[in-house]
């Protein structure tokens, strides 16, 4: 891949360039959500807390940096690490982003670090928890800052009343690598005998291959994406001192932040209801194989139900947003996540059947909440602060969503059970809704200097 060394563009693309520029960034969540499907939810869970307890002492600890650690809680600890560590990078990367107008060369860095990472699951093996846990912190650090860039990248190639559609479509690709990808692993992993493997080196394939996809398809929206030239408000060029003057521009971007109290109004709503969506995806397939006693290829078949009905789900919500609005439809979206996890709770162990069931009816909402969040979110950004204001975005949507995982691992540590860690999850859901309601979406639009949609 090279790197473009000419001046961002400054320039009003017409609709065949954004179009063809949408296409392209569509690309990106194909390439990447195989990532957040396979690893984070299908394989990594499971097969990390099985290589702990194979390096754990009597009492069932393992201890890395000598903190003594419940192997069955590492998973989520790890992942709570890696959110730490995106909150120290996300800012920084989106406000160097805004000054220089180069998203794309830092999308780039971001997306291969974690391809290379996840491609570098294929030697966990044995004992090795420790380089298990580092590999998934980078790769999760990566995905995290590589997604401030992209998200960003919406309201400069939609126009208002796109973005519901163009943010629902972006979601549906990705969901549906994910099922395809699945497909490949369900053969691969349950049919392990006959290709000669066994079943550690059949996960180990299925992780690496998710790295190896991740890199090949950000090459797309690499060669459609374009930068744009960025002005300082005193209409000199940015991006002089961009690096040095990175935490400068964080305090700014904070402080400038508190003059658009309703956005920030739906940030906390939005950090309150996705820290439980994003545990629910991240803990399922350890809750359904330590608590529900459900083999792997149950989990993956879940899981693959999920992908497929989420393509439809995230459609079918940019649907009703049209028609409701995208404040109703998430609000409506959010009261069945809570119906989800109460379900979730008294689900009986050992019946395949109903949590098939329940993957149905997160798909059915997972990809909507999530595509008209994003959205939604976009209209209430002053123009130029795109990358700075999704970095914000991201961290509520990836960064701050660490208190989930922690508390469900501390849950589990404490009680030793699932059960306890999943119910608990509502309270992120009933107070997101609350919040969220609360929020006047028309004022914020319009305070944030934006045109106000028809629907919103």
């Amino acid at each position: 891949m090279t790197t473009d060394t000419t001046e961002p563009e400054e320039y009003t693309a017409g609709p065949a360039e954004r179009r063809r520029e949408q296409r392209g960034w569509y690309f990106y969540d194909f390439a990447c959500s195989v990532y957040s499907t396979s690893v984070i939810t299908v394989f990594l869970g499971p097969y990390l807390t099985s290589v702990a307890r194979a390096a754990a002492d009597a009492d069932g600890f393992v201890h890395p940096l000598g903190i003594p650690v419940k192997a069955g809680s590492l998973f989520a600890y790890a992942v709570s690490a890696s959110l730490v560590v995106a909150i120290l990078a996300m800012p920084l990367v989106g406000a160097a982003a805004d000054r220089t107008g180069r998203k794309k060369p830092l999308l780039a860095a971001a997306a291969y670090v974690g391809a290379a990472a996840t491609t570098g699951m294929f030697f966990l093996a044995g004992d090795r928890y420790l380089l298990g846990t580092f590999l998934l912190i980078v790769a999760n650090a990566s995905l995290s800052v590589s997604m401030v860039l992209y998200n960003a990248y919406l309201p400069q190639i939609a126009e208002p009343d796109e973005r519901d559609a163009v943010s629902s479509r972006g979601w549906a690709f990705g969901y549906t690598s994910g099922a395809l990808v699945l497909v490949l692993n369900l053969v691969l992993y349950s049919g392990h005998d006959s290709f000669g493997l066994t079943e550690g080196e059949a996960v180990r394939i299925c992780l690496a291959s998710a790295g190896v996809w991740w890199g090949a398809f950000t090459l797309v929206p690499l060669r459609r994406l374009r930068d744009r030239q960025v002005r300082t408000e005193g209409g000199g060029r940015a991006g002089e001192g961009a690096v040095g003057s990175g935490w400068r521009q964080l305090r700014a971007t904070l402080k400038n932040m508190r003059r658009h109290p309703l956005t920030l109004s739906f940030l906390l709503a939005y950090l309150v209801y996705n820290d439980g969506v994003q545990t629910v995806i991240s803990q399922a397939s350890v809750y359904g194989s330590e608590e529900l006693d459900l083999d792997q290829t149950t989990l993956i078949t879940a899981v693959l139900l999920v992908q497929v009905l989420a393509v439809a789900g995230a459609l079918g919500m940019g649907r009703l947003a049209r028609v409701y609005g995208a404040k109703r439809t998430i609000l409506g979206s959010l009261a069945v996540w809570t119906l989800i996890l109460v379900a979730g709770y008294f689900l009986p162990a050992g019946s395949p059947v109903f949590f098939y069931c329940l993957a149905a009816a997160i798909g059915l909402v997972l990809g909507g909440s999530q595509a008209l969040s994003r959205s939604l979110f976009s209209h209430l950004v002053p123009r130029g602060k795109e990358a700075e204001y999704f970095s914000a975005y991201e961290m509520s949507d990836r960064g701050l969503s660490w208190l989930g995982p922690l508390v469900f691992g501390l849950a589990y540590q404490l009680t030793g059970s699932y059960r306890d860690a999943i119910i608990s999850l509502v309270i992120f859901f009933a107070v997101g809704f609350t919040l969220l309601a609360r929020v006047p979406v028309r004022r914020a639009v319009e305070a944030a200097g934006n045109p106000i949609p028809d629907r919103i």
